[in-house]
């Protein structure tokens, strides 16, 4: 019984990294597929799993050791079950475009709770700045003002023209880190850019959109020739958040949690409470307004249809 990486899932199949470097193709046992499982996949890109070998090329997978952390999404086929993205992460790097496509505060907002909520650190990378008029220069340094002073890094590139791609490559280094964002905002170019031997697949955005298309259809884990992993996922629209309470969301947004124990009643919602320290924070701006009407419409939105 040997102990293995899971590179890639497809389905029912499983590429599978053993201790040797070998690859091998898995499928999974009966009785663990049926264990309770409440998501649409229970092996997911990340896990280390056990594999009873067949020969050297094929196996079967016997258990699923303990995740330390992973990241989940509510599944686009079935909407009462949940996706898990990937596991055993370092950080979860979120690439975010400010035209070309746009990418909407509110999706930043919605995928930050759900790393908080998983505790996965949380890295937010601006591509495509060679893009940028002064107007969008002006959004960029706006979208960083709000993030940056919560405690999320913030890190604007160009895959085109090289800028801060060595600071990107750095940031993944030696690490497992998940990479996604939107369609069309340049995930798979710029993990070319820094590892041009795994050659990912790109495409163009849709002119008459500006919105991507989908490029990578499984999520899948690649080495790096320097240290570490990154998992290419497929292009996120929308972003469904699930198993998190009402009660617990405000602790998800760190500098809502910060403040609120300045409030005056111990389950304060920070909605509607008279005297609530954090109505007031966003008032006078310690709270940036745009994080404090996501934090609402998440707590209010009880079908959780996002974007």
């Amino acid at each position: 019984m040997n102990t293995g990486l899971v590179l890639k899932t497809t389905g029912s199949h499983y590429r599978v990294k053993m201790p040797n470097g070998k690859i091998v193709d898995c499928t999974i046992r009966g009785k663990l597929r049926l264990k309770g499982v409440k998501t649409t996949n229970p092996i997911t890109v990340g896990d280390w799993v056990n594999v009873e070998q067949a020969d050297s090329e094929t196996g079967v997978i016997t258990a699923v050791n303990d995740r330390k952390n992973y990241i989940i999404r509510k599944s686009t086929n079935l909407s009462r079950e949940s996706h898990i993205i990937a596991a055993n992460l370092d950080q979860a790097v979120l690439i975010i475009t400010i035209q070309y496509p746009e990418t909407q505060l509110g999706f930043i907002d919605r995928y930050l709770v759900t790393t908080e909520a998983y505790s996965v650190p949380a890295v937010l990378v601006f591509n495509k700045v060679d893009l940028l008029n002064s107007t969008g220069i002006d959004q960029l340094n706006q979208f960083m003002s709000i993030y940056e002073p919560i405690g999320y890094k913030c890190l604007p590139v160009s895959a085109k023209t090289g800028y801060n791609m060595e600071q990107f490559r750095e940031l993944i280094q030696n690490k497992t880190s998940l990479i996604s964002g939107n369609s069309g905002v340049g995930k798979s170019t710029l993990i070319n850019s820094v590892e041009p031997n795994l050659s990912l697949r790109t495409n163009n955005i849709s002119s008459a959109h500006l919105t991507g298309k989908h490029t990578t259809t499984f999520s899948e884990m690649f080495e790096l020739s320097y240290g570490g992993y990154i998992i290419d996922t497929p292009g996120i629209k929308g972003f469904g958040l699930i198993d998190i309470e009402k009660e617990e969301l405000s602790h998800f947004f760190p500098e809502i949690f910060r403040i609120s124990s300045e409030c005056k009643y111990y389950n304060c919602t920070h909605v509607h409470e008279p005297g609530c320290a954090v109505v007031e924070a966003a008032k006078d701006g310690r709270i940036s307004p745009s994080r404090y009407f996501n934090y609402l419409s998440i707590y209010e939105d009880d079908n959780e249809k996002y974007r």
